[in-house]
């Protein structure tokens, strides 16, 4: 197990800058070249690499996901990916779960103009997410100003939400909680500060099936097309 995690590390790691030579993933794996050839076949039939013409690609996502599951060390694994990487985790966490998406969301509200970085859309939840890519602990005075800044660009949009409904995917809506959420590469010691979720991107997943249970303990903007605006909890 721990030949297969290093494997996979190794393979992230190379495939950076996309499809690498096989004989140079041999000459990097501290194992044999037959052994590194069954498991690279192995790879391949699970769906995470192809190889062709003694070149390797790569489903680097579905690697990450496969070396966390087998027990790799997440900043390990998380360290092989790039900003972009880390966002597609996000957006696929969203579509298994059955949101809408909108990235980068730019509107106008109260004469500034805001930007939030995933939105996903699922009635009634709006869930706003922050996507900060440290690999270390954040200190808590760091992470108060990264919640406060997230937490207005969530009550703005709230605000602007009645003017935005036609260009937002909330057809049928009455009524919508705005969940402001950090999304971080790494866990942070803070699970939720200050009512506002901080949630490692690969435990995004469980986060959102287990929103509709844990909404009332978090931070939320309720609106509605018509209402006064209100915050909780």
């Amino acid at each position: 197990m721990k030949v297969e995690r290093n494997l996979l590390i190794e393979i992230l790691k190379l495939t950076r800058n996309g499809p690498v030579l096989q004989d140079k993933v041999y000459k990097n794996v501290n194992v044999s070249r037959n052994f590194a050839v069954s498991m690279l076949k192995k790879l391949e039939q699970e769906g995470v690499i192809y190889l062709r013409d003694g070149t390797l690609h790569a489903d680097r996502l579905k690697l990450a996901v496969l070396a966390i599951r087998l027990g790799s060390d997440i900043e390990r694994v998380c360290c092989t990916l790039d900003w972009k990487e880390f966002e597609k985790v996000a957006v696929l966490a969203f579509e298994s779960n059955g949101y809408d998406i909108i990235k980068n969301l730019r509107f106008k509200e109260a004469e500034h103009r805001w930007e939030i970085d995933v939105v996903g859309f699922r009635k009634p939840f709006i869930v706003c997410v922050d996507c900060k890519h440290w690999l270390r602990g954040v200190y808590p005075s760091a992470l108060k100003q990264i919640v406060e800044k997230q937490v207005r660009r969530v009550e703005a949009l709230a605000h602007a939400i009645a003017s935005l409904s036609e260009k937002l995917p909330l057809k049928g809506w009455c009524f919508a909680k705005l969940v402001p959420v950090i999304l971080s590469l790494v866990p942070s010691r803070f699970k939720i500060y200050e009512g506002v979720p901080v949630v490692p991107v690969f435990q995004l997943q469980d986060f959102l099936l287990q929103l509709p249970s844990n909404a009332d303990a978090l931070r939320c903007f309720y609106r509605s097309l018509t209402d006064e605006l209100h915050s909780g909890p």
